[in-house]
């Protein structure tokens, strides 16, 4: 039976005419499927589904998303994030295998382990290789990963080393206005310097603006837009922030997940009726931990009370 299939020219070229017209026959598509982006139940059969097409170095996987959330596309993304796909579609992560990827449970404010490229101005080009993966914690507790921009004391006597950077991603919802959004909060574990500095101040917050990111003075008004920045979802977990490549082309990842991030429910339903996450950032120490989502909106409230914050409005990666 045919298929309400959309299929771009860009993921026809990279899969062929023939598989193509295959997907459009119904001949190798699914009819009920879980969408990559919001991850709530579509069929092929009743309503207009795109394919996307993730690409990794050595391995690609087509997925499937409502024509309302992403239009059909090739999204380019590490070996390492496909391989934490498939291993999230198989079982292979830990979880009970199961014929499609399984859905991931609840988190009301979940911190996340990453690993995040800073674009300073005159920045070298960022090492590609991902960093070790830390041991698991509990998705409320802050978990961390090294990412190539900060600096750690030296014994005394001795210069500054320089040291990877430490970020925590936290996601949760956040009203602004009478609007319900999907939020992630960026904040550091340690002062941000400007890559090649010497210097010891805290620089993260001008670097983000320097690439686009706005003060947030009154939380009921969300962020402008940044410009060819966006979030990376897939089979409904988060992947990736990307932002645009220094050279033009395909963006690239700023900051990246070692395993896919679990988004609640209630994260997820919220994207899918804005479609757009806000994301918001503060210097280390600005916002903590925080349990619940009322008490991160109290904390970001602070923060920008004391213009400590900054945020963008991004869509999802494709629309």
């Amino acid at each position: 039976m045919p298929r309400m299939l959309d299929v771009s020219d860009d993921v026809r070229a990279e899969i062929g005419d023939e598989e193509a017209d295959r997907l459009l026959a119904g001949d190798n598509a699914p009819g009920a499927y879980d969408c990559t982006s919001c991850r709530t139940p579509g069929n092929t059969e009743q309503e207009r589904t795109s394919t996307v097409l993730f690409v990794g170095q050595e391995t690609a996987v087509l997925a499937f998303a409502h024509a309302t959330c992403v239009p059909s596309q090739v999204v380019a993304v590490s070996e390492d994030q496909l391989r934490g796909a498939v291993r999230s579609i198989t079982g292979e992560d830990g979880a009970p295998p199961t014929a499609e990827a399984s859905h991931a449970p609840p988190v009301p404010a979940a911190s996340h382990a990453s690993t995040s490229y800073f674009p300073g101005p005159a920045a070298p080009a960022p090492d590609p290789s991902p960093a070790p993966v830390p041991s698991p914690v509990s998705p409320v507790a802050g978990s961390h990963a090294p990412a190539p921009s900060g600096h750690i004391p030296a014994p005394s006597g001795h210069a500054p080393v320089p040291q990877q950077a430490v970020l925590g991603v936290t996601s949760g919802v956040v009203l602004v206005g009478q609007e319900a959004c999907a939020a992630l909060v960026v904040e550091p574990t340690a002062p941000i310097i400007r890559p090649g500095s010497i210097g010891q101040g805290d620089e993260f917050l001008q670097l983000l603006s320097e690439q686009g990111f706005a003060p947030v003075v009154d939380l009921g008004r969300p962020p402008a837009p940044n410009p060819g920045w966006s979030v990376l979802l897939a089979m409904g977990r988060l992947h990736a922030v990307l932002m645009p490549a220094p050279g033009g082309g395909r963006p690239v990842a700023w900051w990246q997940a070692h395993s896919p991030m679990p988004l609640s429910e209630g994260w997820r339903s919220a994207l899918g009726r804005s479609q757009k996450v806000l994301v918001y950032a503060a210097a280390a120490g600005t916002i903590g931990t925080q349990p619940r989502e009322d008490q991160l909106r109290a904390a970001l409230d602070r923060a920008a009370a004391r213009g400590a914050l900054v945020g963008a409005s991004m869509p999802l990666a494709g629309t």
